[in-house]
Formats: structure tokens, sequence, C-alpha cells
């Protein structure tokens, strides 16, 4: 089968565009973890005093209640006097992303404890506690990223196949 350069360097740069375009979108909306508690409030009771939805959707950056104003989570550079350099960022940035990981390996444990010691457990069971879209365009986003780097390479290959082409830039 015969790839043209041409073909491979738009299927590239379709991937990286679109790698780029959901990863965005992943890192703007507030649907990583969701949490719905539907099923309990349609099993509650049917009196007016009934409390408010729990159910609750979180993003990276803000949280966002059934009927709350989202609120941010935490802003380490709100105050205009603290000053830090490019480099601080980005390690704290690679910081926040491990422990988004370990938050979520963390909430996954806490859940399973916390049915083992409650004996309301029918009660926990009608609350439903997953990872939202959000999440899996962030998951997408890395394997168009992939695909881009492995197209970028066949490409490569590809140029360094030629025969009789001047190699010179």
């Amino acid at each position: 089968m015969r790839v043209r350069l041409g073909a491979l360097a738009g299927g590239a740069a379709l991937a990286g565009a679109l790698s780029f375009v959901l990863l965005a979108a992943a890192l703007g909306t507030d649907f990583w973890y969701i949490i719905d508690t539907g099923r309990l409030e349609r099993a509650g009771p049917t009196n007016s005093s009934r409390p408010e939805p729990l159910g609750s959707h979180s993003g990276l950056w803000r949280t966002c209640g059934a009927q709350t104003p989202c609120l941010p989570l935490m802003n380490p550079f709100w105050q205009d006097n603290v000053t830090v350099s490019d480099s601080s960022r980005q390690l704290l940035t690679l910081v926040t992303l491990a422990g988004v990981g370990v938050y979520m390996a963390y909430s996954a444990a806490a859940l399973e404890e916390a049915l083992c010691l409650l004996d309301e457990a029918a009660l926990l069971e009608q609350v439903d506690i997953r990872f939202g879209w959000s999440l899996a365009l962030g998951w997408v986003s890395f394997a168009a990223e992939l695909l881009t780097g492995l197209a970028f390479l066949a490409a490569a290959r590809l140029l360094h196949l030629r025969p009789g082409q001047d190699q010179s830039l």
C-alpha cells in the first residue's frame, strides 16, 4: 500500500488540531466527576420538606451543585502580590495533573471503604458516582495526540526513504 506524503501530513495536522480542540474542551468543562442523586431523591419523601438536590459535577477548576452556582476549587495565583515564575507554574500544573490521578484513585477507595463501614449501603447504592464526558474527551485527545506523533514519524520515515532527493534544508 502506497501512502502519499501530502495525505499523511494532512492526516497528522487534522489529528493534531482535533487533539487540541478536544483537550481545550476537556479542560474548560466541568464534567470530570459527577455525583447523581436523582434515584435517591425520587425515592425520598414526597412531602414539601424535601431537601434540595445533592447532586453535583466537578471539573478541574470548579465544582457545580445541582441548584447552586459553580464555585472555583482553588486558585493559588489569586493575590496580586504573589509572583510565581513560569517554570514554577508549569511545575505546579504537572503536580496538579498528578494530583488528579491520585484523587481519582482515592475517591474510588474512599467510596469502597464507606460502603464497608456504613450499614446504609442500600442508601449509597442509589447515589451514582462516575467520571464524566470531560474526562473521556481528555482521553480521546490523548489518543489523537498519539496518532499525530505516529503520523509525523511515518512522514519523516517517508521523506528519509525517498531516493534522489536533496536532503539539505
